[in-house]
């Protein structure tokens, strides 16, 4: 993928806007100056090439004149800036499933997101790596995700959430004394790259907002989404293709390789390349649509057996146990 080609959230670029108006900056000329339509930003489905956002955000900061651009439009996050996604956060069962939804879906803002968890003893750190084939990026397009996922954390936990550490790979900044009380915690600054880390036992406690059938809808909207606009991502349209099957049994992988209009071969290799196979799909879509549906107590083991396409409650319960080690009605019971 080269700088040229990958697209970003037309909700960045609108973030983007309403900041400028906060410094009584008239975006209008920065879009039009960007090569961007500012008249798509009504539509939630436009998509802009990233290259173009990216010299957005720096026609932004030398309009703004403050270093700390970014982490002041990562302030003004709200859940709509992201999506489906941004609803599906709120209503997860932990930090930690949050920030695990926001790296699986990280394409939904920009095409070349590039964005892992890594466990630690202490904790478990959201690391932002340089997006994948960019070769230039603005400190304050990073900047505003820092922040903007900090706040995410915070809307969905409370205020009273902080990060142990934070890592920066931009240079201090005149304002950082700004935004170190912003993190309340440690910033390194200059480092390998940009690090949120968590406590463990903070991203693993329950949160009492957690609502499994309002994160599976949204789930749901920002897969059919990708499917959608974010043709590079196999993964993605295999993804939806299996969730919109699964209530017919067991989907093969010809049949979706069928319904993408490529041949079986075709797909094995592109999978492959994604660094995943249908295998791992469909187990891994089965896996993340039994905790959501197991924790909707009005729904009875039946019926989750037919929504996952099994064709009988034991080969259903025999894959719970494989996933968590303990039965339905255990896990059920527990959680």
């Amino acid at each position: 993928m080269t700088a040229g080609r990958y697209s970003m959230m037309g909700s960045v670029a609108a973030l983007v806007a309403q900041t400028l108006r906060t410094y009584n900056c008239e975006p209008a000329p920065l879009f039009e100056q960007a090569g961007l339509d500012m008249s798509l930003l009504s539509n939630p489905d436009t998509r802009y090439p990233g290259n173009r956002v990216q010299h957005l955000w720096q026609l932004a900061v030398d309009a703004s004149g403050d270093d700390c651009f970014g982490f002041v439009a990562g302030e003004q996050v709200q859940p709509v800036v992201l999506h489906g996604l941004g609803f599906s956060w709120l209503a997860s069962d932990t930090l930690r499933d949050s920030l695990t939804r926001l790296v699986r879906y990280s394409r939904l803002i920009s095409t070349a997101a590039n964005m892992l968890l890594h466990d630690t003893d202490e904790g478990l750190d959201l690391v932002i790596l340089p997006p994948k084939g960019v070769k230039h990026v603005v400190h304050a397009s990073q900047d505003a995700g820092m922040t903007g996922f900090l706040r995410m954390c915070r809307l969905t936990a409370g205020d009273a959430i902080d990060p142990v550490h934070v890592a920066l790979k931009r240079p201090r900044p005149t304002c950082h004394e700004r935004l170190e009380n912003y993190f309340r915690a440690p910033v390194e600054y200059d480092a390998d790259t940009n690090i949120l880390s968590f406590d463990k036992m903070l991203v693993d406690t329950p949160l009492t907002n957690a609502n499994p059938e309002l994160a599976r809808i949204n789930d749901q909207a920002v897969v059919d989404y990708l499917a959608r606009f974010d043709r590079d991502s196999l993964t993605m349209q295999v993804r939806s293709r299996i969730i919109e099957r699964l209530h017919d049994g067991t989907p093969n992988q010809e049949t979706i390789a069928q319904s993408l209009n490529v041949s079986l071969r075709s797909l094995q290799r592109k999978l492959n390349d994604e660094d995943t196979n249908f295998k791992t799909l469909l187990e891994s879509t089965r896996r993340e649509l039994a905790l959501h549906y197991i924790r909707e107590t009005h729904r009875s083991l039946g019926e989750i057996t037919y929504l996952l396409g099994f064709s009988e409650p034991s080969n259903f319960t025999r894959a719970f146990k494989r996933w968590t080690g303990v039965s339905p009605i255990v896990y059920r019971e527990n959680n």
